[in-house]
């Protein structure tokens, strides 16, 4: 199946049905690639040996796929094949302010994908999962710095998690108690949102003189981090 082939509204599932706050839910899966494409960073959980584990991650996506790295993953998928795992991805644009307490909340962009992670063992497409993971946290490194070797490839697990059973939420817009009681209040109501940007390279110390940060890398200073 190629990507034009794709369903335009993701599946429901038990898992990914919206319960609480459906208003913020959506089915579209347009809205789960931009929120993917958005970031680099997710959390993925997995029970290993009966514990929960939630672990901080880079991540690329193709669309039809999550690829990760999945070292803590992996040990658990070799004793057990069939376990499955939660990934989330979530960015914060600002703090809800309202006039109580109660009704204070985030503006925010997320995801939750559900499934069971595989392996990746084919060369090709691991080096294709690794170029998508590096290009996603930064564009045009891939080719700009030295490709993994065999052994390096052999050594780095790679999963793979497919994005068909996904759950969307966002949440946009001012507090919602401005026409309430608490409105007669005079408290001061709103958004405070929160930019992140990136900041200006930083050379590594034993980095000798007269090496500039390459042209792709120079450019993300001081612009937006998604």
């Amino acid at each position: 199946m190629t990507d034009e082939q794709l369903p335009s509204a993701l599946p429901e599932t038990a898992r990914t049905r919206h319960r609480r706050l459906r208003e913020q839910g959506s089915r579209e899966r347009a809205r789960l690639d931009a929120v993917l494409e958005a970031g680099f960073l997710c959390h993925l959980g997995v029970v290993i040996d009966g514990t929960p584990m939630v672990v901080p991650t880079v991540y690329g996506s193709d669309g039809r796929h999550l690829y990760f790295h999945g070292s803590v993953a992996s040990r658990s998928l070799v004793a057990s094949p069939e376990a499955a795992v939660c990934v989330t991805v979530t960015h914060v644009d600002g703090l809800v302010l309202a006039r109580s307490v109660f009704e204070h909340g985030v503006n925010y962009r997320s995801a939750m994908i559900y499934g069971v992670p595989r392996l990746v063992t084919d060369p090709e497409e691991k080096l294709a999962g690794l170029w998508r993971l590096t290009e996603q946290a930064a564009p045009g490194q891939w080719d700009y710095a030295r490709q993994p070797n065999r052994k390096e490839l052999a050594a780095t697990a790679l999963l793979a998690l497919s994005l068909e059973e996904a759950s969307v939420k966002i949440r946009t817009g001012a507090p919602e108690d401005g026409d309430g009681p608490d409105a007669a209040l005079g408290i001061w109501a709103g958004v405070l949102p929160l930019n992140s940007t990136w900041g200006e390279p930083e050379a590594d110390p034993l980095l000798p003189t007269g090496i500039a940060p390459p042209a792709h890398i120079a450019a993300r200073g001081n612009t937006p981090a998604d």
